[in-house]
């Protein structure tokens, strides 16, 4: 894929599969392919700092999504980030958004600075720092708005939100915000260490910490999510097409 037309065209393709298996993945897909239209949109319409870098940074960025993805689907094994995201799509005990922040996680947390590296690639990787930036905003504008209205597949999840006062819980506090600034930085780290290999391995294996905090959120939430989660709706490709309304509604607002 050279495109980012390419990239949403296979992006169509994993959603339809998702929805076809009832696979729990396609609600990360869903809000990814949003993401993927708006900046497509935003290149159109010249809004970033360099239009052409800012496809090459995002098709870079959805292949690290893509290619795990089908690894996966091959039996074979992505980053454990990912390994975590997917193998816990399969699980319908878990909640909508434990299963979109598991993708978020592992796309922004790791993904995203090794994208932005090899954009600059032999470049001052400080020059893709606005757009960056910009993307970032993207994702945060989406899911801000899924969070606002995830009632509409979750009835009683914002039962959950006043309970995460002082807390340090994962589910509930996730931040766009917080992920992008650890990203950027990691993005640095990265770009800088020759040792690619390991920069990916040992980022992956903190990353795959996190990700095991929004699946096991610990012995205060997990009743409370067993609730949360029988009052959601059961099927996947009705979340999925809800899911899509609420993307598309939150990225016009």
């Amino acid at each position: 894929m050279k495109t980012i037309n390419e990239v949403l065209v296979r992006m169509d393709q994993i959603v339809a599969e998702c929805k076809t298996q009832q696979s729990r993945i396609g609600y990360f897909a869903i809000l990814y392919r949003q993401v993927t239209r708006r900046v497509r949109d935003g290149i159109l319409a010249g809004e970033f700092e360099d239009n052409p870098r800012m496809e090459v940074l995002d098709v870079l960025f959805a292949k690290r999504f893509i290619d795990a993805y089908d690894l996966s689907k091959l039996g074979k094994k992505p980053t454990e980030s990912w390994r975590l995201a997917f193998d816990a799509s399969k699980n319908s005990g878990h909640l909508v958004l434990q299963h979109l922040f598991l993708g978020i996680n592992a796309h922004i947390n790791l993904d995203l600075g090794i994208a932005a590296s090899e954009t600059m690639a032999e470049k001052e990787l400080i020059g893709i720092q606005g757009d960056f930036n910009k993307i970032n905003a993207v994702l945060a504008e989406l899911v801000d708005g899924v969070k606002i209205n995830i009632s509409t597949v979750s009835p009683i999840f914002g039962w959950l939100i006043p309970l995460a006062k002082g807390r340090d819980e994962m589910l509930l506090n996730f931040s766009i915000q917080i992920a992008r600034d650890g990203a950027w930085k990691y993005a640095g780290e990265y770009h800088s260490d020759l040792n690619k290999e390991f920069q990916v391995k040992d980022r992956d294996a903190n990353i795959s910490k996190l990700a095991n905090k929004l699946i096991n959120p610990g012995k205060f939430l997990a009743f409370l999510v067993k609730i949360v989660g029988f009052a959601e709706w059961k099927s996947v490709g009705r979340t999925m097409d809800q899911l899509d309304i609420v993307a598309k509604k939150s990225i016009s607002q």
